[in-house]
């Protein structure tokens, strides 16, 4: 049996490291190459991207791919509906391992965005030194904000436009809780502006953020393909790759039918 996941994200990785010594699979995890010097994922990678939703297609069916499981990140949503359009195409299943968003807890001071731009709109009547963590690929939304002090973290260095007045903080998570409180106090930042990205790894800077009383500024993910099942963990994933493993061994079912 031969699975996809397509990732880069820490479930990916995750989901690879489950899966793998597992008898009669075949896993191969594909990465977009975006970044440069990625944590790769035990097995066979391939790096960039399909082509489309039509080279994805072709793809699964020169492979011979039997399953696939979308685990690219949350914000990642054109690559969503290709998986889902392509999978359909080839006739192949397909999950979604998507991590849980975040939600608001008391003391949180959060104002929701539909996008960047309008994350951007927000930011003048909120501060004046500005932590940003919405990645390398999105700054040009926040270029026109000459009046605001940026701190800019990304794994990789951005490319302009960028606002006027910015740093850049190059880093990658996990993030612990005591260094997000040094940041904010050494920077003397007063918002933060983040995705709804989701997971543990970044989260602790909204626990700073809540404890410092500063407003965050909060994108809301982009929208999903409605009728592919999701998975919230890697472990879930995984047991829903085994089910359809063992759904083609002989012998008796050995899964629930909810995992087939």
């Amino acid at each position: 049996m031969h699975v996809l996941i397509l990732g880069g994200t820490a479930e990916a990785r995750r989901l690879a490291e489950l899966l793998r010594g597992t008898p009669d699979l075949q896993v191969t995890s594909s990465l977009a190459g975006r970044v440069s010097a990625p944590r790769l994922p035990p097995g066979e990678v391939r790096v960039g991207g399909f082509g489309g939703m039509d080279g994805l297609t072709a793809w699964l069916r020169e492979h011979a791919v039997d399953a696939v499981v979308d685990a690219t990140h949350p914000f990642a949503g054109t690559m969503g509906f290709h998986a889902a359009q392509a999978a359909a195409s080839a006739r192949v299943p397909l999950l979604a391992l998507r991590r849980p968003g975040w939600a608001p807890v008391e003391g949180d001071r959060w104002h929701e965005a539909n996008s960047l731009a309008e994350a951007a709109a927000l930011l003048p009547t909120l501060g004046r030194r500005v932590f940003l963590t919405t990645g390398r690929m999105g700054l040009a939304a926040f270029a026109g904000l000459d009046g605001l002090w940026f701190l800019a973290r990304s794994v990789e260095a951005p490319e302009p436009p960028c606002p006027p007045l910015m740093e850049v903080l190059l880093d990658r998570g996990p993030f612990t809780l005591g260094g997000e409180r040094e940041l904010l106090r050494r920077h003397r930042v007063d918002v933060l502006v983040t995705k709804d990205s989701g997971g543990a790894a970044t989260a602790p800077k909204l626990t700073a953020a809540r404890e410092a009383g500063l407003p965050v500024v909060v994108v809301r993910r982009p929208p999903a393909p409605a009728d592919v099942p999701v998975a919230p963990d890697p472990q879930e994933a995984a047991r829903w790759i085994e089910a359809r493993l063992h759904r083609r061994a002989p012998g008796p079912e050995r899964f629930p039918p909810e995992f087939l």
